[in-house]
């Protein structure tokens, strides 16, 4: 390219966020990246100093003004909404008076980019800008691909700390769930039941029908039991047939004595497996946990197996309700056995 009238040509490769301006003050081009910023705005014979607000130099009033400062680092704001802020710089051309101004958007590129859907096309190839935007679409993507990496883990992780918490026969939490829900509903300061429940008769399925039966009648029980409680409650497998219900909220004793009631009548329904019937029945012990009482949750479990043994000892397939009683009676059975023994 060669000649004046090729200098447009040239400027909107080399500079595409430059305004070509003549000897008076008006603009004659307007490169083609700038433009988007102000798309529906007539450029061309509008004042420059109409359209482009100088915040630094302060002393820049005129077009006069401007020629006078040629090199130095120009601080301008577009005047008309969204009135983004630029950096320039300004050179003479020619011998009348004309002045190129290249315009950028110094270190907020990103937030321009962003706003005006730019990309790298609206840049000269050499320009810094498209070396930082390349960077920035880096980041983007690894910070994308981070996102997604941790959301997977924090998937993995909480299927883990799900699994850790889950009998794996029933569906059911386990002793290490429970430990935590009791911890919990201690430290809430609530009053809440703890029900311990324990098959009979079901080693005799065990031995006479077999382990598969046993399975059976545990993932039966397991279901029979969540039916029976509230979605609130958590029902958990201590271990082979031992079963616990953590109960928030109730004070309500003949609350308790129906669910108890109700688990027992299901329990004793027989349980078809393989043509032949597995037939057991439960044995419950209840607790209630009164705050400031003192008590913890070794306490509480202790409390409740006492109330379970009262009921297998009273003949079971039936509830009992932990009371001071209960223990001494339990402990005196004790010294009379090791006194018999």
């Amino acid at each position: 390219m060669s000649g004046s009238h090729d200098m447009p040509a040239v400027l909107d490769v080399l500079c595409p966020m430059c305004v070509m301006i003549n000897g008076t003050g008006h603009i004659t081009h307007v490169g083609a990246t700038l433009r988007k910023l102000h798309p529906d705005f007539d450029w061309i014979g509008a004042r420059f100093l109409e359209v482009f607000a100088l915040k630094r130099p302060r002393a820049v009033t005129s077009i006069a003004n401007l020629r006078d400062s040629v090199g130095i680092k120009l601080h301008l704001q577009l005047r008309d909404a969204p009135e983004t802020e630029l950096k320039g710089v300004a050179v003479t051309v020619g011998a009348a008076g004309a002045l190129i101004v290249n315009l950028s958007f110094g270190i907020s590129v990103v937030a321009g980019v962003q706003k005006y859907d730019l990309t790298h096309a609206d840049f000269a190839p050499t320009d810094l800008a498209t070396e930082m935007l390349y960077l920035v679409e880096a980041k983007s993507t690894a910070m994308e691909a981070w996102r997604k990496l941790n959301l997977r883990l924090q998937g993995a992780m909480i299927a883990a700390e799900e699994q850790a918490f889950t009998d794996t026969l029933t569906g059911l939490k386990n002793r290490r769930a429970i430990d935590h829900v009791l911890t919990r509903a201690i430290e809430r300061g609530t009053q809440f039941a703890l029900m311990q429940l324990d098959l009979d008769f079901f080693k005799l399925v065990n031995d006479t029908l077999g382990h598969a039966a046993g399975d059976h009648v545990l993932q039966t029980v397991a279901r029979i039991m969540v039916d029976e409680t509230r979605t609130e409650d958590t029902v958990a497998r201590l271990g082979g047939d031992e079963f616990v219900i953590v109960l928030p909220d109730v004070q309500d004793v003949s609350a308790l004595r129906r669910i108890g009631s109700r688990l027992i009548q299901r329990l004793e329904e027989p349980m078809p497996f393989d043509d032949q019937d597995c037939c057991i029945s439960a044995s419950i012990g209840t607790v209630f946990y009164e705050p400031g009482s003192g008590a913890d949750m070794r306490s509480l479990l202790e409390d409740v197996d006492v109330a379970l043994y009262a009921s297998k000892h009273a003949g079971r397939g039936r509830q009992t309700f932990y009371n001071a009683d209960l223990r001494r009676r339990l402990e005196t059975r004790e010294v009379d056995r090791q006194e018999a023994g």
